[in-house]
């Protein structure tokens, strides 16, 4: 379906930007939310004034976040676990757990789903985007270490990830995929109507055209000729 964005969505677009967007995705989540809207020409008579009110909204966050953004940046979060020799997590450290731990340490309230990362289960370093705005996206570092041992020992796992993370996708990432599907199928579909139509070109030069008028006493000559040989004399035949 194509809709017509509402609001800034991370990975996606801008407010004012029209997207093509697998059914689910649109019904179950983008439009329910009110992120989107369907692409009526009603809708998309309003695209300018959509764009204009999203992008002063948009600077207002970036002056009022700025601080925030920078603070996030340099902020390191440190979790003491129990975890296997194979380093990995007895349970694992949720976005919930990561907001809270960001809002003791800073004051900043930041809501779990802005927080872009699935439950960490592997002892580590992990660095963690969390979307403030569409522009301000700072990276927070999780240090998930055994209990017991000091921090720096995380670092002997910075490399490891558990499937869940490596496997994990989100709306928005498959959203990314289906548009560059339908682009290459779109891509596809223009490169085969130019052949086919070269083609068709090439073929009508090498065909030289029959003039009408030829063609006509063509026939005329024919059905003369067909009826001298059924008017001839059956003794001759003899």
């Amino acid at each position: 379906m194509k809709v017509l964005l509402l609001k800034d969505i991370h990975k996606l677009g801008r407010a004012g930007d029209l997207k093509k967007v697998a059914d689910g995705y649109g019904r179950n989540y983008l439009l329910p939310q009110g992120l989107a809207a369907l692409a009526t020409p009603s809708m998309l008579k309003q695209t300018d004034r959509i764009r204009e009110s999203a992008t002063v909204e948009r600077e207002r966050l970036n002056t009022e976040l700025g601080d925030v953004a920078g603070n996030l940046s340099d902020l390191k979060l440190y979790f003491p676990v129990k975890a296997g020799e194979t380093g990995k997590l007895y349970g694992s450290i949720t976005t919930a757990m990561i907001a809270d731990s960001i809002e003791m340490e800073t004051e900043a309230v930041i809501d779990r789903n802005q927080i872009d990362t699935q439950p960490i289960k592997m002892l580590g370093v992990h660095e963690v985007p969390v979307r403030l705005t569409i522009d301000l996206i700072p990276e927070i570092t999780v240090v998930v270490h055994h209990e017991g041992e000091p921090p720096e020992s995380a670092y002997e796992f910075e490399d490891l990830q558990s499937p869940e993370e490596e496997a994990a996708g989100t709306f928005a990432d498959l959203q990314i995929e289906l548009e560059a599907e339908d682009a290459a199928a779109a891509a596809a579909e223009a490169s085969a109507k130019e052949v086919a139509e070269t083609e068709s070109e090439a073929i009508e030069e090498l065909v030289e055209p029959i003039d009408a008028s030829e063609a006509s006493d063509s026939v005329f000559d024919h059905a003369e000729e067909s009826s001298e040989e059924t008017n001839s004399d059956p003794q001759e035949d003899n």
